[in-house]
Protein backbone atom coordinates (compact mmCIF):
# COMPACT_ATOMS: atom_id res chain seq x y z
CA UNK A 1 0.00 0.00 0.00
CA UNK A 2 0.99 3.42 -1.29
CA UNK A 3 1.82 5.71 2.18
CA UNK A 4 2.96 8.65 0.09
CA UNK A 5 1.63 12.18 1.71
CA UNK A 6 1.12 12.89 -2.28
CA UNK A 7 -1.81 10.31 -2.13
CA UNK A 8 -4.10 12.29 0.11
CA UNK A 9 -4.30 15.68 -1.67
CA UNK A 10 -7.05 17.03 -3.17
CA UNK A 11 -7.38 20.51 -4.92
CA UNK A 12 -10.53 22.53 -2.93
CA UNK A 13 -11.18 26.18 -4.31
CA UNK A 14 -10.75 28.48 -1.71
CA UNK A 15 -14.19 30.24 -1.31
CA UNK A 16 -15.40 26.72 0.05
CA UNK A 17 -12.90 27.51 3.35
CA UNK A 18 -15.54 28.25 5.60
CA UNK A 19 -14.23 31.35 7.62
CA UNK A 20 -17.11 32.09 9.56
CA UNK A 21 -19.54 29.64 11.86
CA UNK A 22 -23.25 29.80 10.87
CA UNK A 23 -25.67 31.33 12.47
CA UNK A 24 -27.02 28.04 13.95
CA UNK A 25 -24.93 25.24 15.13
CA UNK A 26 -27.05 22.94 13.85
CA UNK A 27 -27.40 24.57 10.15
CA UNK A 28 -24.38 22.83 9.06
CA UNK A 29 -24.59 20.26 6.08
CA UNK A 30 -23.72 16.77 7.04
CA UNK A 31 -22.92 14.05 4.72
CA UNK A 32 -23.06 10.54 5.25
CA UNK A 33 -20.95 7.58 4.22
CA UNK A 34 -22.21 4.26 5.05
CA UNK A 35 -20.99 0.76 4.51
CA UNK A 36 -22.54 0.68 1.17
CA UNK A 37 -20.36 3.50 -0.22
CA UNK A 38 -22.74 5.21 -0.90
CA UNK A 39 -23.44 8.88 -0.29
CA UNK A 40 -26.51 10.87 1.58
CA UNK A 41 -27.23 14.90 2.00
CA UNK A 42 -28.20 15.48 5.19
CA UNK A 43 -28.46 18.40 7.28
CA UNK A 44 -26.80 18.08 10.63
CA UNK A 45 -30.53 18.22 12.28
CA UNK A 46 -30.52 14.85 11.14
CA UNK A 47 -27.95 13.26 12.36
CA UNK A 48 -29.74 11.93 15.71
CA UNK A 49 -32.45 9.95 12.87
CA UNK A 50 -29.21 8.03 12.09
CA UNK A 51 -28.90 6.88 15.59
CA UNK A 52 -29.42 3.75 16.98
CA UNK A 53 -30.66 3.26 20.74
CA UNK A 54 -27.97 0.92 21.31
CA UNK A 55 -25.25 3.40 20.23
CA UNK A 56 -22.77 4.97 21.96
CA UNK A 57 -21.08 8.88 21.28
CA UNK A 58 -18.13 9.38 22.46
CA UNK A 59 -17.38 13.46 22.87
CA UNK A 60 -14.10 15.28 23.58
CA UNK A 61 -14.86 17.80 26.57
CA UNK A 62 -11.63 19.24 26.50
CA UNK A 63 -12.04 23.23 26.17
CA UNK A 64 -9.91 25.66 24.15
CA UNK A 65 -7.81 28.45 26.38
CA UNK A 66 -7.06 32.22 24.52
CA UNK A 67 -3.64 30.91 23.95
CA UNK A 68 -2.90 33.44 21.33
CA UNK A 69 -0.52 36.50 22.21
CA UNK A 70 0.85 39.18 21.30
CA UNK A 71 3.97 40.35 22.82
CA UNK A 72 7.30 42.54 21.95
CA UNK A 73 10.74 42.15 22.42
CA UNK A 74 12.46 45.15 24.76
CA UNK A 75 13.97 46.25 21.34
CA UNK A 76 10.57 46.78 19.84
CA UNK A 77 10.19 43.72 17.70
CA UNK A 78 6.91 42.01 17.18
CA UNK A 79 6.45 38.61 18.83
CA UNK A 80 2.90 36.36 18.27
CA UNK A 81 2.75 33.69 21.33
CA UNK A 82 0.86 30.80 20.65
CA UNK A 83 0.84 28.20 24.00
CA UNK A 84 0.80 25.00 23.55
CA UNK A 85 0.44 23.32 26.87
CA UNK A 86 1.03 24.94 30.61
CA UNK A 87 3.21 23.48 31.85
CA UNK A 88 2.79 24.83 35.69
CA UNK A 89 1.59 27.30 37.42
CA UNK A 90 3.68 30.07 35.51
CA UNK A 91 5.72 28.07 32.68
CA UNK A 92 4.02 27.29 28.97
CA UNK A 93 5.41 25.78 25.98
CA UNK A 94 5.08 27.76 22.75
CA UNK A 95 5.40 28.55 19.28
CA UNK A 96 6.29 32.02 18.42
CA UNK A 97 6.39 33.74 15.49
CA UNK A 98 8.91 36.82 15.31
CA UNK A 99 11.02 38.36 12.97
CA UNK A 100 13.85 36.79 14.47
CA UNK A 101 13.71 33.97 16.89
CA UNK A 102 14.48 35.64 20.31
CA UNK A 103 17.27 33.64 22.37
CA UNK A 104 17.55 31.84 25.45
CA UNK A 105 16.68 34.64 28.65
CA UNK A 106 15.49 37.31 25.90
CA UNK A 107 12.57 39.21 27.70
CA UNK A 108 9.12 39.53 26.01
CA UNK A 109 6.43 42.20 26.98
CA UNK A 110 2.54 42.01 26.78
CA UNK A 111 0.65 45.34 27.47
CA UNK A 112 3.86 46.76 28.97
CA UNK A 113 2.84 45.09 32.21
CA UNK A 114 3.46 41.29 31.23
CA UNK A 115 6.93 40.25 31.34
CA UNK A 116 7.76 36.70 29.86
CA UNK A 117 10.98 34.72 29.71
CA UNK A 118 12.37 32.87 27.19
CA UNK A 119 14.14 29.75 28.98
CA UNK A 120 14.70 27.46 26.23
CA UNK A 121 14.02 26.53 22.44
CA UNK A 122 13.19 22.57 22.29
CA UNK A 123 12.54 21.81 18.64
CA UNK A 124 9.25 23.93 17.35
CA UNK A 125 9.09 25.19 20.36
CA UNK A 126 10.16 27.26 22.94
CA UNK A 127 9.53 27.45 26.74
CA UNK A 128 8.29 30.15 28.58
CA UNK A 129 8.19 31.88 32.03
CA UNK A 130 5.48 34.16 33.33
CA UNK A 131 7.09 36.64 35.73
CA UNK A 132 3.50 37.16 36.94
CA UNK A 133 1.64 36.79 40.08
CA UNK A 134 -1.46 35.87 38.66
CA UNK A 135 -1.77 32.38 37.32
CA UNK A 136 -1.41 31.58 33.57
CA UNK A 137 -4.77 30.81 33.23
CA UNK A 138 -6.05 34.16 34.83
CA UNK A 139 -3.62 35.97 32.19
CA UNK A 140 -4.72 34.16 29.58
CA UNK A 141 -7.93 35.04 30.19
CA UNK A 142 -6.85 38.35 30.40
CA UNK A 143 -5.53 39.19 27.46
CA UNK A 144 -5.38 35.66 25.25
CA UNK A 145 -6.92 35.57 22.18
CA UNK A 146 -8.52 32.70 20.63
CA UNK A 147 -6.55 30.57 18.57
CA UNK A 148 -7.89 30.22 15.47
CA UNK A 149 -6.39 28.29 12.99
CA UNK A 150 -3.87 29.67 9.97
CA UNK A 151 -6.69 28.50 7.21
CA UNK A 152 -8.68 31.41 8.78
CA UNK A 153 -8.09 34.66 7.56
CA UNK A 154 -9.53 36.54 9.62
CA UNK A 155 -8.83 38.20 13.42
CA UNK A 156 -10.67 36.57 16.00
CA UNK A 157 -14.06 38.20 17.19
CA UNK A 158 -15.88 37.82 20.45
CA UNK A 159 -18.08 35.31 18.74
CA UNK A 160 -15.25 33.51 18.40
CA UNK A 161 -14.79 32.99 21.85
CA UNK A 162 -18.34 31.25 22.20
CA UNK A 163 -18.29 29.32 18.77
CA UNK A 164 -14.91 28.01 18.18
CA UNK A 165 -15.66 25.92 21.36
CA UNK A 166 -17.99 22.78 21.89
CA UNK A 167 -21.50 23.74 24.55
CA UNK A 168 -19.70 20.36 26.67
CA UNK A 169 -16.74 22.32 26.78
CA UNK A 170 -14.92 21.24 30.43
CA UNK A 171 -11.47 20.74 30.88
CA UNK A 172 -9.17 23.67 29.65
CA UNK A 173 -6.11 22.55 27.99
CA UNK A 174 -6.52 22.92 24.12
CA UNK A 175 -5.28 25.25 21.85
CA UNK A 176 -7.49 23.95 19.02
CA UNK A 177 -11.38 23.04 19.26
CA UNK A 178 -12.74 19.37 18.69
CA UNK A 179 -14.42 20.62 16.05
CA UNK A 180 -16.87 17.54 15.04
CA UNK A 181 -18.53 19.03 18.22
CA UNK A 182 -18.89 22.31 17.08
CA UNK A 183 -22.33 21.48 15.37
CA UNK A 184 -23.83 20.02 18.60
CA UNK A 185 -25.93 22.92 20.53
CA UNK A 186 -27.92 21.49 23.73
CA UNK A 187 -31.20 20.65 22.04
CA UNK A 188 -29.88 18.27 19.75
CA UNK A 189 -28.00 16.64 22.89
CA UNK A 190 -31.32 16.60 24.95
CA UNK A 191 -32.99 14.83 21.57
CA UNK A 192 -30.28 12.21 20.89
CA UNK A 193 -30.78 11.49 25.06
CA UNK A 194 -34.62 11.33 24.87
CA UNK A 195 -33.62 8.61 22.13
CA UNK A 196 -31.92 6.74 24.71
CA UNK A 197 -28.32 6.95 22.99
CA UNK A 198 -25.74 6.80 25.79
CA UNK A 199 -22.79 9.48 25.78
CA UNK A 200 -19.37 9.23 27.28
CA UNK A 201 -16.78 11.97 27.53
CA UNK A 202 -13.12 11.59 26.94
CA UNK A 203 -10.48 14.32 27.54
CA UNK A 204 -7.36 14.97 24.41
CA UNK A 205 -6.53 18.45 24.82
CA UNK A 206 -5.43 19.23 21.28
CA UNK A 207 -2.60 21.00 20.35
CA UNK A 208 -1.42 23.26 17.53
CA UNK A 209 0.69 20.88 15.87
CA UNK A 210 -3.06 19.00 14.95
CA UNK A 211 -2.65 21.95 11.93
CA UNK A 212 1.76 21.69 11.48
CA UNK A 213 2.23 19.74 7.82
CA UNK A 214 4.02 16.88 7.32
CA UNK A 215 6.64 17.42 5.50
CA UNK A 216 8.13 14.12 4.77
CA UNK A 217 7.10 12.12 1.34
CA UNK A 218 7.16 8.86 2.96
CA UNK A 219 4.57 9.90 5.74
CA UNK A 220 5.59 6.64 7.84
CA UNK A 221 8.53 9.19 8.61
CA UNK A 222 6.03 11.48 10.41
CA UNK A 223 6.25 11.58 13.75
CA UNK A 224 3.19 13.36 15.45
CA UNK A 225 3.55 15.96 18.43
CA UNK A 226 2.72 14.59 21.71
CA UNK A 227 -0.88 15.45 23.32
CA UNK A 228 -2.21 14.91 26.56
CA UNK A 229 -5.38 12.47 27.14
CA UNK A 230 -7.71 10.92 29.62
CA UNK A 231 -10.07 7.85 29.07
CA UNK A 232 -11.19 7.00 32.56
CA UNK A 233 -12.62 3.39 34.10
CA UNK A 234 -16.26 4.84 33.57
CA UNK A 235 -15.56 5.54 29.64
CA UNK A 236 -13.98 1.51 29.08
CA UNK A 237 -17.35 0.23 31.24
CA UNK A 238 -19.42 1.74 28.69
CA UNK A 239 -17.74 1.09 25.47
CA UNK A 240 -17.78 -2.74 26.85
CA UNK A 241 -21.08 -2.85 27.77
CA UNK A 242 -21.48 -1.37 24.12
CA UNK A 243 -20.44 -4.18 22.53
CA UNK A 244 -22.15 -6.51 24.38
CA UNK A 245 -25.40 -5.61 23.31
CA UNK A 246 -23.95 -4.93 20.26
CA UNK A 247 -24.25 -1.22 19.68
CA UNK A 248 -21.76 0.77 17.58
CA UNK A 249 -18.94 3.54 19.67
CA UNK A 250 -19.50 6.66 17.61
CA UNK A 251 -16.24 8.80 17.85
CA UNK A 252 -17.15 12.12 17.87
CA UNK A 253 -13.84 13.51 16.14
CA UNK A 254 -10.72 12.33 15.40
CA UNK A 255 -9.64 13.46 18.44
CA UNK A 256 -12.18 10.66 20.15
CA UNK A 257 -10.32 8.40 17.73
CA UNK A 258 -6.71 8.82 18.58
CA UNK A 259 -7.94 8.59 22.59
CA UNK A 260 -9.83 5.48 22.13
CA UNK A 261 -7.08 4.10 20.26
CA UNK A 262 -4.59 5.02 22.40
CA UNK A 263 -6.14 3.37 25.57
CA UNK A 264 -6.41 0.24 23.33
CA UNK A 265 -2.86 -0.51 22.46
CA UNK A 266 -2.80 -4.08 24.10
CA UNK A 267 -5.76 -4.96 22.58
CA UNK A 268 -8.70 -3.97 24.43
CA UNK A 269 -9.69 -0.70 26.05
CA UNK A 270 -7.75 0.27 29.23
CA UNK A 271 -8.09 3.63 31.43
CA UNK A 272 -5.15 5.68 30.30
CA UNK A 273 -4.14 9.09 31.18
CA UNK A 274 -1.01 10.03 29.84
CA UNK A 275 0.52 11.47 26.36
CA UNK A 276 0.17 9.99 23.12
CA UNK A 277 1.92 10.24 19.63
CA UNK A 278 -0.68 7.97 17.75
CA UNK A 279 -0.43 8.28 14.12
CA UNK A 280 -3.22 6.65 12.67
CA UNK A 281 -2.43 5.57 8.75
CA UNK A 282 -3.70 2.97 6.42
CA UNK A 283 -3.48 -0.69 7.54
CA UNK A 284 -4.35 0.64 11.40
CA UNK A 285 -6.26 -2.20 13.49
CA UNK A 286 -9.31 -0.51 14.84
CA UNK A 287 -10.18 -1.62 17.80
CA UNK A 288 -12.55 0.84 19.83
CA UNK A 289 -14.39 2.57 16.99
CA UNK A 290 -16.84 1.61 14.78
CA UNK A 291 -18.03 5.00 13.15
CA UNK A 292 -17.12 8.26 12.90
CA UNK A 293 -18.41 11.80 12.65
CA UNK A 294 -15.97 14.22 11.50
CA UNK A 295 -15.63 17.19 9.52
CA UNK A 296 -13.83 17.79 6.33
CA UNK A 297 -9.97 18.15 6.87
CA UNK A 298 -7.18 19.49 5.19
CA UNK A 299 -4.70 17.86 2.03
CA UNK A 300 -2.17 15.90 2.76
CA UNK A 301 -2.82 16.15 6.95
CA UNK A 302 -2.58 13.71 9.66
CA UNK A 303 -6.36 14.28 9.80
CA UNK A 304 -7.06 13.13 6.46
CA UNK A 305 -4.52 10.17 6.64
CA UNK A 306 -6.71 9.15 10.04
CA UNK A 307 -10.17 9.55 8.32
CA UNK A 308 -8.55 7.40 5.39
CA UNK A 309 -7.41 4.75 7.05
CA UNK A 310 -10.87 4.33 8.89
CA UNK A 311 -13.10 4.60 6.44
CA UNK A 312 -10.80 3.47 3.27
CA UNK A 313 -8.92 6.09 1.45
CA UNK A 314 -10.79 5.78 -2.16
CA UNK A 315 -14.08 6.31 -0.34
CA UNK A 316 -12.57 9.16 1.52
CA UNK A 317 -11.38 10.91 -1.39
CA UNK A 318 -14.59 10.09 -3.46
CA UNK A 319 -16.51 11.74 -0.41
CA UNK A 320 -14.48 14.64 -0.55
CA UNK A 321 -14.89 15.01 -4.26
CA UNK A 322 -18.74 14.56 -3.95
CA UNK A 323 -18.57 17.46 -1.53
CA UNK A 324 -16.70 19.99 -3.61
CA UNK A 325 -19.42 19.49 -6.05
CA UNK A 326 -22.13 19.87 -3.36
CA UNK A 327 -20.16 23.11 -2.24
CA UNK A 328 -20.01 21.98 1.01
CA UNK A 329 -18.10 24.04 3.76
CA UNK A 330 -14.82 22.67 4.79
CA UNK A 331 -12.16 22.72 7.60
CA UNK A 332 -13.02 24.10 11.26
CA UNK A 333 -16.05 25.70 11.00
CA UNK A 334 -17.22 23.67 7.99
CA UNK A 335 -20.05 20.94 7.88
CA UNK A 336 -19.79 17.17 8.68
CA UNK A 337 -19.21 13.62 7.44
CA UNK A 338 -20.21 10.72 9.15
CA UNK A 339 -18.91 7.54 8.15
CA UNK A 340 -19.07 3.65 9.10
CA UNK A 341 -15.50 2.25 9.20
CA UNK A 342 -13.99 0.24 6.52
CA UNK A 343 -13.00 -3.51 6.35
CA UNK A 344 -11.09 -3.30 3.13
CA UNK A 345 -10.33 -0.31 0.93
Amino acid sequence: MSMQRSDFSFDLPKELIAQYPLESRTSSRLLYMHSKDQFQDHRFIDFPNLLAPTDLLVFNNTRVIPARLFAYKETGGQVEILVERILDNNRVLAQLRASKSPKPLTELVINNDIKITVLQRLDHFFELQFNDPRSIYDILQAVGHIPLPPYIKRADTQKDNLRYQTVYAEQLGAVAAPTAGLHFDKAILEQIKAIGIEMAFITLHVGAGTFSPIRVDDIRQHTMHAEHLQVSAQVCEQIKATRARGGRIIAVGTTCVRALEAASSEGSIKPYEGETRLFITPGYKFVSVDALLTNFHLPESSLLILVSAFAGKSRILAAYQHAIAQKYRFFSYGDAMFVDRAYKD
